[in-house]
């Protein structure tokens, strides 16, 4: 149950101040996220960014966190979300990562009327036919960031493509989103494949299918480790000469491009997020995240700032208890790092930028964001979302 908040909270500069002391664990926050396996490092920087809007709210000690591994696995996902609301009694859910995992939670979710804000899986249905007036996602949907990169690819000169992606929702979902998009602005694509997720190693077999049809482009939806897996044999294999590697921009994550080094240079991508974004709210954030982490956010770490700032302004707008904090996100709308963010009342699902980046070598030898093109105020269609 929540306490009432004692002290008036007030915005200042992009992040939002507590005034007056605050009592320890006012509220009760569940992050629902992988701390371990393929997808580690993006829970982490989801919860890192959460954290630092609590900091910069001064909540930080009004807040109880409870940390719960989903391993990438549904099932997982939710006996660990039935624990957090039944047992823990946490006023809101932040997570998770994978589709699958949202996707097994959106029922218990929704029949305990528990907040849930989504600060990654993009699981399509989630804002569409299986909407919820309990599920507000402020990260993207799996369609949102690939949709957009149809046309811009057939403006752009690409005709043909060869898609590629993991077995499961998330992959079919974006390669299916960009696929439609290309294909109705005139483009063909001349095959695609799914590869078994989180066991693949050896991509070789594919791009060895993929080089044998000679499209204009390759096309991909890979993140975490198998992305940097898939970007590196890409170019050992020596396709990326001849065909430019295409994707949604979790492929180069600020994240993890490092690892991928050279290999990553010349790799187009569509995404919500690049730290190279040049606006006031942009630097300010790259500055804080430097000096509390250490490192250059990724669109994971904005990820978890927004839901952190997403939850903060509910509680501002006076909501005292889980029903009222359901009712108060979808309201919430500010200028995000990424740029001018909103909730569609249609879906509950984020209204934002799309951009379009190659990944390219810096002055300083290092690996960076050179923006391409930007596509605005990026909104999915109800897709039978009844709220």
């Amino acid at each position: 149950m929540i306490k009432t908040v004692t002290g008036a909270l007030v915005c200042a500069s992009f992040a939002v101040a507590a005034a007056g002391p605050a009592s320890a664990a006012d509220y009760k926050v569940g992050m629902l996220l992988p701390y371990s396996g393929v997808y580690a490092a993006l829970g982490q920087d989801i919860d890192d960014g959460f954290m630092l809007a609590l900091e910069e709210a001064g909540m930080v000690d009004q807040v109880e966190m409870v940390r719960e591994d989903t391993e990438v696995k549904p099932p997982v996902g939710l006996a660990k979300t039935r624990k957090m609301v039944l047992e823990d009694q946490v006023d809101v859910l932040v997570g998770p990562v994978s589709s699958g995992v949202l996707g097994a939670v959106r029922d218990f979710v929704d029949q305990t009327k528990t907040p849930l804000i989504v600060a990654n899986a993009g699981n399509d249905a989630a804002t569409g036919e299986n909407c919820s007036p309990y599920i507000v996602r402020v990260s993207f949907s799996n369609s949102q960031v690939n949709r957009p990169m149809g046309q811009w690819m057939v403006d752009n000169g690409v005709k043909s493509v060869y898609t590629l992606a993991p077995d499961y929702a998330a992959g079919q979902q974006q390669i299916t989103a960009f696929a439609d998009a290309f294909k109705e602005a005139g483009g063909e694509v001349v095959g695609q494949e799914y590869t078994p997720f989180r066991t693949t190693q050896d991509f070789g077999p594919y791009l060895s299918q993929a080089q044998s049809t000679n499209p204009d482009a390759v096309y991909v939806f890979y993140a975490g480790s198998e992305a940097i897996n898939f970007v590196k044999q890409y170019d050992a294999f020596g396709l990326k000469d001849n065909t430019t590697l295409y994707g949604s921009g979790f492929l180069t994550s600020p994240l993890y491009v490092d690892a991928e080094g050279p290999a990553a240079i010349g790799v187009i991508g569509s995404l919500h997020y690049i730290p190279t974004l040049d606006t006031p709210e942009n630097k300010a954030f790259v500055e804080a995240v430097q000096k509390k982490y250490d490192r250059v956010p990724s669109e994971y770490t904005v990820q978890g700032y927004d839901a952190g700032r997403s939850f903060v302004e509910a509680i501002k707008s006076g909501a005292t208890d889980k029903e009222a904090i359901a009712k108060a996100l979808p309201t919430v709308s500010y200028t995000s790092p990424r740029g001018p963010v909103s909730i569609d009342p249609a879906t509950n699902n984020i209204i934002q930028n799309v951009y379009v980046y190659e990944t390219v070598e810096g002055d300083d030898g290092k690996l960076t964001q050179k923006l391409l093109g930007t596509v605005e105020n990026v909104k999915d269609a109800p897709n039978g979302c009844e709220l």
